[in-house]
């Protein structure tokens, strides 16, 4: 009886190791979470800045595209706030009392936001399965991921969004 115990911790013991070594080379990397209406975005933590409630007013900006919603001062400095659903050349990102502003990382060079309809949270997307055939055909837009729970996210680029001439050139 004693031999057959110290067979089951061995075997218990061997498992472990196998699992502690699998988790060690998978690395975990969190993502935040966003929801742009229906669409949910994973947004890598070292191209995003603040996140902050929707200030009111964002005050309206002439001339310039739709997208465009308009300036907001966030402590102290103006910045430009992007409705990415109408950028992407859908409808308009509605306003709700969860909406936020994502402000871009300043190590980005660029003083703008994003609106999003509300935060989703951090996410670890190392175990989701990619879905290739569902990816948008938008130059910010990474690999799509489908969740545990079938729901797609869309990777979401701020570096290459921050790049793009358009996105730069608010103005008619």
């Amino acid at each position: 009886m004693q031999t057959e115990t110290k067979s089951h911790l061995r075997e218990f013991q061997e498992r472990l190791a196998e699992r502690l070594r699998g988790a060690v080379a998978t690395p975990r990397v969190a993502r935040l979470g966003l929801a742009i209406d229906q669409q949910r975005w994973l947004v890598d933590l070292a191209e995003a800045g603040e996140i902050v409630p929707v200030p009111s007013p964002i005050m309206p900006m002439p001339n310039t595209r739709d997208w465009f919603r308009g300036l907001v001062n966030l402590r102290g400095t103006l910045y430009g706030v992007t409705d990415l659903l109408r950028f992407g050349g859908a409808g308009f990102t509605p306003l709700a009392k969860e909406s936020r502003l994502l402000a871009l990382s300043g190590r980005l060079n660029v003083q703008a936001a994003l609106l999003a309809s509300r935060m989703l949270g951090l996410h670890d997307a190392s175990g989701w399965r990619e879905a290739s055939a569902r990816a948008l055909a938008l130059p910010w837009a990474g690999r799509c991921l489908i969740d545990a729970e079938g729901r797609d996210w869309h990777e979401l680029s701020l570096v290459r969004l921050a790049a793009d001439e358009r996105f730069l050139a608010a103005g008619r």
